[in-house]
C-alpha cells in the first residue's frame, strides 16, 4: 500500500509542475533574470505552495500520526552549518545555471526536454560524489 501512495503523491506532484511551469527551465531561468525577461509567475507558485503547506501542516500534525504510518518522521536539526551552506550555494547555482531542481528535472527528462539529458546525470553524479564526501 505505500508504494501506492508514493507513487500517486510522486504523479500529484509531477503534474503539479507540469501545470505550474516548474519543469520548464526557460521559465525558471526568466524568473531569475531580474534585470532582464523577468516573469513572476513562479513568485506565485512558490507562494501558493507554501500557503497550502502551512495550512496542510497544521490540519495533518493535529492527528496522532500519519494514516499510513505509526509516527510522524520529521526533522529534528536545527544547526546552520558549513554543510547547509554550503549545500544551499550548490543547489542555488545549479538551479541559476541549469533552470532545474531535482524534482522538475526528473520531471521534464519525461517530457524529453533536451537540457536534461545533461542535466539529470550530472546530478545524480553530483548527489553521489556529496554522499560519499559526507561518508568519509
Amino acid at each position: 500500500m505505500s508504494i501506492l501512495i508514493n507513487l500517486l503523491t510522486g504523479l500529484l506532484f509531477g503534474i503539479g509542475l507540469v501545470i505550474s511551469g516548474m519543469s520548464d527551465p526557460a521559465k525558471v531561468l526568466n524568473f531569475l533574470d531580474l534585470f532582464g525577461s523577468w516573469d513572476p509567475s513562479l513568485a506565485f507558485v512558490m507562494g501558493g505552495a507554501v500557503i497550502v503547506a502551512f495550512i496542510g501542516y497544521r490540519f495533518v500534525l493535529k492527528r496522532e500520526h500519519p494514516l499510513f504510518d505509526t509516527q510522524f518522521h520529521l526533522p529534528t536539526n536545527q544547526d546552520i552549518d558549513r554543510s547547509l551552506i554550503i549545500g544551499a550555494a550548490v543547489f542555488g547555482v545549479g538551479w541559476g545555471l541549469g533552470g532545474f531542481c531535482p524534482g522538475p528535472a526528473f520531471v521534464a527528462l519525461g517530457l524529453a526536454h533536451t537540457g536534461t539529458l545533461a542535466f539529470v546525470p550530472a546530478m545524480l553524479v553530483g548527489m553521489s560524489v556529496a554522499r560519499w564526501a559526507t561518508m568519509r
